[in-house]
């Protein structure tokens, strides 16, 4: 699985306010917001994309959609929470799954202690959101959870 690594001067610039101790909760929130978004414009470049003819005002032209609009947002709980509203504003329409994780103690390892997703995963386009990423063991974690239901 492919990792990007979106180094943008406007994602350093936005994190440097997140990290502020300065930074208000109003405006962490609204930063991890903007932050969402550029991240999911990152995350789409490659989405599939249909020609369609588009009605204007004035004539017929030829446009682009976006081929298949399954998504799934699936925070793992509770950091990834706060990426789901900016993510729905590009999404509307998406299904939102939940997965909790958390580090065993003893092991290091990651255990489920919550998983609630959509019956029907088959052929949906499924984002992982969680601003946490240090050893990736939980990321891995919900992947493999996630591979289960054959998603996209």
């Amino acid at each position: 699985m492919p990792v990007t690594v979106v180094d943008h001067p406007l994602i350093h610039h936005k994190t440097s306010i997140l990290r502020d101790v300065d930074t208000s909760m109003k405006k962490f929130r609204e930063v991890v917001s903007e932050i969402t978004l550029l991240l999911t414009y990152e995350a789409t470049r490659d989405l599939p994309l249909t020609d369609v003819e588009v009605e204007t005002p004035l004539t017929t032209t030829r446009g682009k959609r976006v081929t298949n609009m399954e998504f799934v947002i699936t925070p793992i709980l509770r950091a990834g929470l706060g990426m789901v509203p900016g993510m729905m504003s590009l999404f509307p329409l998406a299904k939102v799954a939940h997965i909790g994780l958390k580090r065993d103690e003893e092991t290091a390892l990651p255990e489920t202690y919550y998983y609630n997703i959509p019956s029907k995963l088959e052929g949906s386009t499924i984002f992982v959101v969680d601003p946490m990423l240090a050893t990736a063991g939980t990321l891995c974690a919900a992947l493999d959870l996630l591979k289960k239901n054959n998603p996209r």
